[in-house]
């Protein structure tokens, strides 16, 4: 299982336990992903911290001082 951190930019656009796909970008020495419907973004990942599934839950949606995040959980075991 992989946790990864996507930032969201207003509450309630998905809920703890939902199934959301993400898509990949590229960028010339890194890779990031969006939630479906651009929800939310991730960070920048390197070559080597690239996702293989394009599948995961929403385990936590967190409020800090910086805005909203997403925390989505893969199952990396699978692919």
């Amino acid at each position: 299982m992989r946790l990864m951190e996507f930032k969201m930019e207003r509450p309630g656009l998905c809920e703890v336990g939902d199934h959301l796909t993400i898509t990949e970008g590229k960028l010339p020495t890194s890779y990031f992903y969006t939630l479906e419907h651009a929800y939310g973004m991730s960070a920048n990942y390197k070559n080597a911290e690239r996702l293989k599934g394009r599948e995961g839950v929403v385990k936590e949606i967190k409020e800090t001082p910086r805005g909203y995040y997403v925390i989505m959980e893969f199952d990396e075991d699978e692919i």
